[in-house]
């Protein structure tokens, strides 16, 4: 019986180039099944990441998931009394599965965020993520919407949802096969109490900039009682909205809002 080292050995350069192509292999054998994220820094100011991302050898299906920045987190709102705020959302999230050719070429953009601190009632929405390329065009995720803030305390909406959805469709995406968005926060100040005759005092300002589908980042939870005025924190996870600046007393008005953290794209290739 023959054994293994009696077989005759071929080694790579023997082979004429071309001369062995996918039809003379039996399935399984040469696949890849691989992933590669694409996304910026994880900064306060993330500015994303856009590239051109070649499809390697042996690959011809592609599965793409993109998810937008989070929006920004609003400033203080008031100097002459305490406001409340509507924190931001997430960004939204699509995917897309396409048959593809090796040497194909994709331009990947994972969305960054506003590159700027706000001091104002509103800030800015989160940048879109997106691929275009080989059997994909038109494909993206919306950035999460901003924060909000005003001194109305009777406007206190729970949640509100700041994108149309369909099937296949996030905002501006119109390609995609699945797609899900995120809520803007809660108005804080759903329990808030002010001393009688006083707008410069008010207790428990309680809300939730939301994070993005399938990432696991939950929300993030603001709350405070007795604080002149705090400003959002700079670095939240990716795809998550930022915080906005809060205050209980009016006197104060130089807090500034986080921005949100930068989008990604993810794609499986095999």
């Amino acid at each position: 019986m023959a054994s293994y080292s009696s077989y005759r050995k071929v080694t790579g350069t023997q082979v004429v180039d071309g001369s062995v192509t996918q039809s003379h292999i039996a399935d399984g054998v040469r696949d890849n099944f691989c992933t590669k994220w694409f996304y910026g820094i994880s900064c306060r100011c993330s500015a994303g990441c856009c590239c051109n991302w070649t499809v390697p050898a042996d690959t011809k299906h592609l599965n793409w998931e993109v998810w937008g920045a989070g929006g920004n987190g609003n400033g203080a709102c008031s100097c002459s009394r305490c406001h409340h705020t509507q924190p931001s959302a997430g960004g939204s999230y699509a995917s897309k599965s396409v048959c593809t050719n090796a040497g194909c070429a994709y331009r990947v953009c994972a969305g960054g965020v506003y590159r700027c601190l706000s001091r104002e009632c509103t800030a800015c929405n989160g940048c879109t993520s997106y691929v275009n390329g080989y059997n994909l065009s038109g494909f993206c995720a919306c950035g999460g919407s901003t924060g909000r803030a005003n001194t109305s305390w009777t406007d206190n909406c729970f949640s509100a949802m700041p994108h149309c959805i369909r099937p296949g469709c996030v905002g501006t995406s119109a390609s995609g096969d699945m797609a899900s968005n995120t809520h803007e926060g809660n108005w804080q100040g759903q329990s808030a109490f002010q001393y009688p005759g006083s707008a410069c005092h008010c207790w428990k300002h309680i809300g939730h900039s939301t994070g993005a589908f399938g990432l696991n980042t939950g929300f993030n939870e603001q709350n405070s009682n007795y604080c002149w005025i705090r400003c959002g924190c700079w670095i939240v996870p990716y795809g998550h909205g930022g915080q906005s600046a809060t205050s209980n007393y009016c006197g104060r008005c130089c807090g500034q809002g986080g921005t949100g953290g930068g989008g990604l794209v993810k794609v499986r290739y095999f």
